[in-house]
């Protein structure tokens, strides 16, 4: 894909587009297997996700490729046509928005470290297997990038030039927040495609994931 910022500025508006610590409670071993399958890392990870006591942005990337399993589970019980078929709003249809939104949180992540970001069509990934061939490729340079977060990088200055000349200087910080609504605000859309075609959409609550262990101090 283009530069996320410059040669993007129309495709940019795909990505900009409209929109604790830890717990101390142990994980089973059945929950820490489901972790590592789900979000492709140790349960011993799930540790990162608090931070001062506050909510990071590690869980809710978490957050997100449950949420994305879910719905790439959910295509496999739908005709290929209504996967593929042109829909009003987003990038296109239920597919396109899927390999979209993996490409988005790969591309952007390598911009930031000034390597080159994915360019190919989507004409190149337009089956099921293939959109999943491709997150499998990228969540591990997603995850280390992740797993090497820290409050350092949160103010780290990136640049773009505009097609214009102008310079625009956005944050590190604010470009990963902006990943993650980019992909809530897509889910979105799945949810009303999935509607228009007479099947229930995947729930988006955040609440019962187990992505925020309670703590056995306080129970109200």
């Amino acid at each position: 894909m283009a530069h996320p910022i410059t040669s993007r500025q129309g495709r940019n508006s795909k990505r900009i587009c409209e929109y604790h610590k830890a717990s101390k409670g142990v994980m089973t071993d059945e929950k820490q297997s489901q972790y590592q399958q789900t979000h492709g890392m140790d349960a011993g990870d799930h540790k990162l996700t608090f931070e001062n006591g506050v909510i990071s942005i590690k869980t809710m990337f978490e957050y997100n490729w449950m949420v994305r399993e879910e719905w790439l589970k959910w295509c496999e019980d739908v005709p290929m046509e209504e996967l593929l078929r042109p829909r009003i709003g987003g990038v296109g249809g239920i597919l396109h928005t899927l390999f979209h939104v993996i490409d988005v949180e790969w591309s952007w992540i390598q911009v930031m470290l000034g390597r080159p970001d994915f360019q190919e069509s989507f004409d190149l990934h337009n089956r099921l297997e293939k959109v999943r061939e491709l997150e499998a490729t990228f969540r591990p340079d997603v995850l280390q990038f992740l797993r090497n977060w820290d409050e350092s990088m949160e103010t780290r200055a990136f640049q773009d030039t505009k097609p214009d000349g102008s310079i625009a200087t956005y944050t590190w910080g604010e470009i990963m927040r902006h990943m993650i609504a980019h992909e809530i605000h897509h889910v979105g859309q799945l949810s009303i495609w999935a509607r228009e075609i007479g099947k229930k959409p995947i729930s988006a609550n955040l609440i019962g994931k187990n992505l925020i262990l309670p703590s056995t101090n306080f129970i109200h």
